[in-house]
């Protein structure tokens, strides 16, 4: 009796681990949920119809998008946050959701660093600083005394409240010590076209949205906030060239899965995603647009969100922004 209760329990216990292996070793057997919290056509969903096609082929199944936009991007976050962890509900979305959204927002419901797994960074969306073709200026030395002489009359427009062109606006109007007033608009294109018409002398913009307009005179670029120079604008320095070292930042796009997923799939979906981000065609395509596509180890990157974390956190602080 003792022999077949044993005998019995073994069964029992290698069923149940069997079982326990099995599911992932499927996945994914449907199609996955990418949820986008912005709006179609916006930088996030440019960057993912990008590697769509390629992440659908490399996980064999297909890969779909669900706008779920508002409150900053933390309606659909927080689906996410919340969804079953079985790796069919991810999410791609912007540094704010990650990093910055919890120091703006009184209420978010969620902790993105606790209940997000982010699987990596995708891909940078390089960061301009662009200006007005009237105001008299080529560099940003020169832009510094112009704004300096005329303290409080020179406006930036930005995207939106508490987003990193804002947030960075507001901190270079410090650096430059010109007393800047931002002025916010809903999205970078009626941002962009108040800089043309010149109702705000400066924003900070991916490439794509100047690209059109450089070229006319009609604005010029006096900064990137990327490592290196951008292929297309080589002329163009970095911040760090220019002094200004985590004065402007450029806003990272990432994929993230719910907390809780189990290894085996959060491993396979960044396996797949490592071999997308790593062909030659799809690093080109995201480079015509503006976007660098991410060479971060995703260990690396996952590491560093606490810092970068902190680091918008004093931003915030300082800013005075607060958002309901």
């Amino acid at each position: 009796m003792r022999v077949f209760e044993k005998s019995g329990a073994a069964l029992l216990a290698a069923l149940l681990l069997g079982a326990a292996g099995a599911a992932p070793a499927a996945y994914p057997e449907q199609p996955l949920r990418v949820i986008l919290p912005y709006a179609p056509g916006a930088a996030g969903d440019i960057i993912f119809r990008m590697i769509q096609p390629e992440l659908s082929r490399e996980l064999g199944q297909t890969v779909v998008i669900d706008y779920k936009t508002g409150a900053g991007g933390n309606i659909g976050t927080q689906m996410v946050a919340r969804a079953k962890p079985d790796g069919y509900t991810l999410l791609f979305s912007a540094t704010n959701n990650f990093v910055i959204n919890q120091f703006l927002y009184k209420k978010m419901g969620y902790d993105p660093l606790k209940d997000l797994h982010v699987i990596n960074k995708v891909a940078d969306a390089a960061a301009f600083v662009y200006v007005n073709a009237q105001v008299p200026v080529k560099t940003m030395a020169q832009f510094r005394d112009y704004v300096q002489q005329h303290r409080g009359q020179v406006n930036y427009g930005t995207p939106g409240a508490g987003t990193t062109p804002d947030l960075s606006g507001w901190m270079l109007s410090e650096a430059l010590d010109g007393d800047m007033l931002g002025i916010q608009y809903r999205g970078s294109a009626p941002g962009v076209q108040a800089l043309i018409g010149n109702e705000v002398q400066m924003f900070i913009g991916g490439y794509g949205l100047g690209a059109a307009f450089l070229p006319e005179g009609k604005i010029r670029a006096l900064a990137v906030a990327l490592p290196e120079r951008f292929p297309a604008l080589p002329d163009v320095p970095t911040i760090d060239e220019l002094g200004y070292k985590d004065v402007v930042v450029s806003n990272w796009w990432a994929l993230a899965a719910p907390a809780g997923t189990d290894a085996r799939i959060l491993d396979q979906v960044e396996k797949a995603l490592d071999k997308v981000l790593a062909d030659p065609a799809v690093r080109d395509k995201l480079m015509a647009q503006g976007y660098v596509a991410s060479s971060t180890p995703a260990a690396r990157f996952r590491a560093d969100l606490p810092a970068q974390a902190r680091y918008w956190q004093d931003v915030v602080r300082k800013s005075g922004i607060s958002i309901e």
